[in-house]
């Protein structure tokens, strides 16, 4: 099954008929607060799953909502969960350049793994390095 953030349908669509596949039906939408509902239409229970997500402005926001897309998979009982983040956020944050500095990019992957993902897939990396920040296969196309 292949579902789509909001950020760019259009890949995720070219993506699911390259393999002959539909995307699957998720509604997303927010709260007044701004704060991202997801909700999957159908049931996941027992398939494999990719969550494509393009992150662009605003990132954060797109971040988060792959997520939580990834995180209501697990919890509805999707068997393998793979993250598609063609662009991977936070990657020129690979390592501290000076003192009281985070290393976001191996934060972003510990949200990866603590939401469900068992696989991350993204191009075009700032730097190799960022694949053994995820203790999961992590593809670099």
């Amino acid at each position: 099954m292949i579902f789509s953030g909001s950020a760019n349908r259009g890949l995720a669509e070219e993506v699911a008929a390259a393999l002959g596949m539909k995307l699957g039906e998720v509604e997303v939408s927010n709260f007044a607060s701004s704060e991202t509902y997801i909700r999957f239409s159908e049931s996941v229970r027992g398939s494999d799953a990719l969550v494509i997500q393009s992150h662009v402005d605003p990132v954060d926001h797109h971040v988060m909502e792959q997520l939580l897309m990834i995180d209501a998979l697990k919890r509805a009982s999707a068997k393998r969960i793979t993250a598609v983040a063609p662009f991977y956020p936070y990657s020129r944050q690979d390592r501290k350049a000076r003192g009281r500095e985070p290393i976001a990019a191996k934060m972003l992957a510990d949200f990866y793994k603590a939401a469900g993902a068992d696989r991350l897939l993204s191009v075009d990396l700032h730097t190799g390095q960022i694949q053994g920040f995820f203790d999961a296969p992590f593809d670099h196309l």
